[in-house]
């Protein structure tokens, strides 16, 4: 039965190219608007994931780490007192108005860090010569994508909150999703932001080797009957940051909307070809029923051949992938391709048609020999 529903394929693949396309179609639609949707979030969590830190401590109960307010100084107290930690250290994260040359206003994202060789904040993506630049009066660096963004290059000095900084540098990776990031030294962000530069929004902890990070953020925990601070480990503070912005905004669940669709649109295209694609050999089928080919076995066939439109169309949605991952990176699109992401896809793909394949059988109840007559 496996070769039939190939050979068939084979010799009659025009009938067969509409529904390949529409798989086609279908995956490479639902990756790139997954991509998009998870490159786009990811950039909420980019200073946790770029950054070395076990565990945060925030403002209680804070649901994304942009959405972070100022916390007490004394919130860090016991964590500098915990046997478990070996380092504590400020983050700030503040906005600001940029004023470009030609006055157009954009919105800043003010990260201030410490600048040592030892800092935990953006640890990832920071290389000790730019945490030198930043220890320059009124330096700043921006992601190389937000350079037209603000019409600027290295060295150009811009007004933020109405006071003089200046470009020192440009990083890769830490692209905002409004605005623009950029990052500074905490005398830098006292200077172009007087009235949140002396504040601390998220303290980094670093925990000691042979212990267990969570059991010391328990241990760390504000114990008060109302607290005032929450402790996150690094990696529960991403996601949650990631899916408050998947959830609670319009553009995840419109994304997703979106997805639907083009899984559904995939499903109709592609068994209505396959369906098409029987009627146009029903003489065929009822030719082999006429033979002895039980019916059972020519549902076999049909299903065979919608398992292999779908691997066909799978083989092609991965060579696009590849090619729309290559474009992204060139022009700094924000996009993530997890391997759980094309995994998931691709089973997917493969679900699509195998449903298509069902839907399409029932063509094959008029394939009897007495059609052969007609």
């Amino acid at each position: 039965m496996i070769s039939v529903a190939r050979a068939s394929l084979v010799h009659e693949w025009r009938r067969y190219l509409a529904a390949v396309l529409a798989v086609t179609f279908a995956g490479l639609l639902l990756t790139v608007q997954l991509a998009l949707l998870l490159g786009m979030f990811g950039t909420v969590s980019v200073i946790i994931d770029q950054s070395s830190a076990d565990l945060w401590l925030g403002f209680r109960n804070t649901q994304s780490v942009d959405l972070g307010r100022p916390v007490n100084p004394a919130s860090a107290s016991r964590a500098w007192m915990h046997p478990g930690v070996s380092r504590v250290e400020p983050y700030l994260y503040a906005y600001g108005d940029l004023r470009r040359d030609d006055g157009v206003p954009v919105s800043v994202l003010i990260n201030a860090i410490d600048t040592s060789h030892r800092s935990l904040a953006l640890s990832e993506l920071l290389t000790p010569e730019q945490r030198s630049l930043l220890r320059e009066p009124d330096a700043m660096l921006i992601d190389a994508a937000d350079l037209g963004k603000l019409d600027a290059s290295i060295g150009t000095v811009v007004e933020i909150n109405g006071k003089r900084a200046r470009i020192a540098g440009i990083v890769e990776g830490l692209r905002a999703i409004g605005g623009a990031n950029v990052v500074t030294s905490f005398a830098t962000a006292r200077s172009i932001s007087p009235s949140e530069g002396n504040h601390v929004t998220f303290y980094l902890i670093s925990v000691r080797p042979g212990y267990d990070a969570a059991a010391v953020a328990r241990d760390i925990a504000d114990q008060r009957q109302t607290p005032q601070y929450s402790v996150w480990l690094a990696d529960e503070l991403s996601v949650q940051s990631q899916a408050y912005w998947l959830l609670e905004s319009g553009s995840g669940i419109g994304t997703g909307f979106a997805s639907l669709l083009a899984l559904i649109v995939g499903i109709v295209i592609t068994s209505q070809t396959l369906s098409g694609a029987i009627m146009a050999s029903i003489k065929e089928y009822a030719a082999m029923r006429a033979l002895g080919v039980p019916l059972r076995s020519l549902r076999a066939i049909v299903i065979e051949q919608a398992l292999w439109v779908g691997v066909m169309g799978l083989a092609i949605t991965a060579a696009l992938t590849g090619l729309t991952a290559w474009l992204g990176h060139t022009w700094r699109i924000s996009m993530s391709f997890p391997w759980w992401m094309l995994v998931s896809v691709a089973i997917l793909l493969l679900l699509i048609s195998a449903i298509s394949g069902l839907i399409s059988l029932r063509p094959l109840l008029r394939a009897q020999p007495a059609s052969l007559l007609r």
